[in-house]
């Protein structure tokens, strides 16, 4: 979902216009602290989800790199991954397989070939495109990464998982992994402009112990739920609605004096440049799905739908979330886009929760309908390794703290 350095290394981030290229930050070539140590050594630590001071030490370890990196791709607990500049369009999706690199498979599969330099290119809706990312990794073994689309990218549809060499799953990268990375993008409600260092999704790092199986991926339980929202709210209202997770109901009754419960993506429209923020009109992209007396919403088949949630969220600054879709058996429909959530989302000056979780949502094969307070998701909990330096909404690239019901950053 959402990022300074300390102020000897700050940057000043300068555009003379929306597509000057950003300023960019050479972080840690040299650092002489812990060099005679091995990797994991360097990397030691509490386990748990990497802060962004900690994705820091992983550029200055060289676990992570980059030709250069700008500092507002340090998120509080994620780093925004840049497409570089070839894209391939390839006849399906496809993962590489323990045997294979996405290199490998390319030269196999002869996708045609379209560059991203300069102003870029327009991806078409339902295309499956390849793209090396600017990042590549030499992880400790003791290090893991996650990754997941942004919140801008969920919200305008297009489909984007991370691809690692030699890989069985999407969206994971094992401990110890040395090669680079590759975003999977298919655009499904909107045909899409992108060119090179355009972010359309983030990874996390996941530090274990030596203690720990493999991934390390230790979720809270209810009942740690339940403790944690005595100590700090995670939702406004005193009732916590848990079932191996916290549980997100759908919002039906209406948002605010137009009454709305969501936006619903129209078919034939205009291209979308995914690096224009605020410089789009929501009607020409949208229709506006307005409460119906009865609190229900009919999906349509293969129809993409915003919405939100009841539930105004808080997420701890010492722990971070995860959206995950409710089981297919609970509805025919689904969640669409898992998404990440930082340490910070949701909190008010008052420091109670604020912010609604926005749904991503589409109907499979058959018409479905939503009841008001409908449960369509859960977040898990996740513990940081150590509190960000810089939390959800005290830094300048968190476009949806305090949210309603809201689009994607693109739309005025």
């Amino acid at each position: 979902m959402m990022p300074a350095l300390s102020s000897s290394r700050q940057t000043v981030i300068s555009r003379m216009n929306m597509f000057a290229p950003p300023t960019l930050v050479s972080i840690g070539a040299q650092d002489t602290a812990g060099t005679s140590l091995p990797r994991s050594a360097q990397l030691a630590g509490p386990s748990g989800l990497l802060p962004r001071q900690e994705v820091r030490k992983l550029v200055h370890r060289h676990a992570l790199r980059a030709s250069e990196f700008d500092e507002s791709q340090f998120q509080p607990a994620s780093l925004d991954l840049r497409l570089g500049s070839k894209a391939y369009r390839v006849r399906a999706s496809f993962l590489p397989g323990r045997h294979k690199t996405v290199q490998q498979q390319l030269e196999e599969l002869q996708p045609e070939l379209i560059s991203l330099e300069g102003d870029g290119a327009v991806l078409e809706k339902r295309g499956v495109y390849v793209i090396e990312l600017q990042e590549n990794l030499q992880l400790p073994k003791t290090i893991a990464a996650i990754a997941n689309p942004k919140s801008s990218t969920g919200r305008l549809d297009i489909f984007t998982r991370l691809i690692a060499d030699r890989s069985e799953v999407f969206d994971h990268v094992p401990g110890g992994y040395d090669g680079p990375l590759y975003a999977e993008v298919s655009p499904r409600s909107f045909r899409i402009k992108v060119r090179r260092g355009s972010r359309l999704n983030q990874i996390r790092f996941r530090r274990r112990n030596s203690m720990h199986e493999k991934h390390a991926y230790r979720p809270l339980a209810d009942h740690q739920l339940r403790t944690l929202h005595a100590k700090t709210r995670l939702v406004d209202g005193d009732e916590l609605n848990v079932r191996h997770g916290l549980v997100l109901r759908v919002e039906l009754g209406g948002i605010g004096p137009e009454r709305l419960v969501g936006y619903r993506a129209q078919r034939h429209t205009d291209v979308i440049d995914v690096d224009r923020v605020g410089s789009y009109a929501v009607e020409n992209f949208w229709e506006l799905v307005r409460a119906r007396s009865d609190k229900r919403l009919i999906l349509d088949p293969d129809e993409f739908y915003i919405l939100a949630s009841k539930e105004k969220l808080h997420i701890p600054r010492d722990h971070a979330a995860e959206m995950i879709p409710i089981a297919p058996e609970m509805g025919e429909f689904r969640v669409h886009y898992a998404g990440f959530f930082d340490p910070g989302f949701g909190l008010t000056e008052h420091g109670h929760p604020g912010s609604r979780g926005v749904l991503e949502v589409r109907s499979h094969e058959v018409p479905f309908i939503l009841e008001d307070g409908q449960m369509v998701g859960r977040l898990a909990f996740e513990r940081m390794a150590e509190v960000p330096d810089g939390l959800y909404g005290q830094i300048g690239t968190s476009n949806y703290q305090g949210q309603e019901l809201k689009l994607s950053k693109h739309f005025a």
